[in-house]
């Protein structure tokens, strides 16, 4: 029994102990950043994704079957794109920014909660006593919400972060980035699949997220001083 798990695991990105902590956190970070595209969206004028259900907390609007089992085989994946209409902003480049910005924030909003909570609890005396899934589950719940803030923000199609930089550089120059976008997904998939990432997108993990989590617990750690 034990040999057919460790063969298993040698075909998933996580562990077999993490997988219940993983499956939780992505639940909840994929419903949130998409919700967040959606709400900021409807804010800004454009019903589309309202009218597709899309502005709700439930996991099953926001989830992508594929996407989703890919994290546990892959290490990544996607939930379902929040659909939206430009043409009901009054300000676009104003807008496309806040609503592309929204899921990547939402992730970081959510690491932020995961560390005060933590910090609460060891404020309170209370993590001597806690049974262990709880630092479990919160170091990983805190660690893929930075995964995904960060992730996010790089500036390759789908990701919000070309979005931003679409919105970012002059209109003469969006044509120019709509012919390199089909060009760019691809170079995306090759950059995350295959052993490129440990000399592309791998050493940005290593520098941002290190940084970004020294900069949070230094914070929390003055804050309950």
């Amino acid at each position: 029994m034990k040999k057919g798990f460790w063969c298993l695991e040698q075909f998933l990105a996580f562990s077999l102990k993490e997988i219940p902590y993983v499956a939780i956190t992505l639940m909840i970070a994929f419903t949130v950043h998409e919700f967040s595209h959606a709400f900021v969206a409807y804010k800004f004028g454009d019903p589309t994704a309202k009218n597709q259900g899309r502005i709700t907390l439930n996991p099953i609007q926001h989830l992508d079957p594929i996407g989703t089992i890919l994290i546990f085989i892959a290490g990544f994946g996607w939930a379902r794109p929040v659909p939206v209409n430009r043409f009901f902003f009054k300000n676009p480049r104003l807008a496309g920014i806040s609503v592309s910005i929204a899921g990547p924030i939402s992730n970081f909003v959510m690491a932020v909660l995961g560390y005060f909570i933590w910090y609460m609890l060891m404020r309170l005396g209370a993590t001597a006593g806690l049974p262990s899934f709880v630092p479990e589950f919160l170091n990983i719940f805190i660690h893929l919400n930075l995964v995904l803030f960060v992730f996010n923000l790089l500036p390759l199609p789908p990701l919000d972060g070309y979005r931003i930089i679409e919105d970012l550089v002059p209109k003469n120059m969006r044509p120019k980035l709509t012919q390199f976008e089909t060009y760019g997904s691809v170079i995306f998939l090759i950059l995350v699949i295959t052993p490129l990432d440990q000399y592309t997108i791998r050493p940005i993990f290593n520098t941002v997220l290190p940084v970004i989590a020294d900069g949070l617990n230094a914070f929390f750690y003055l804050l309950f001083l």
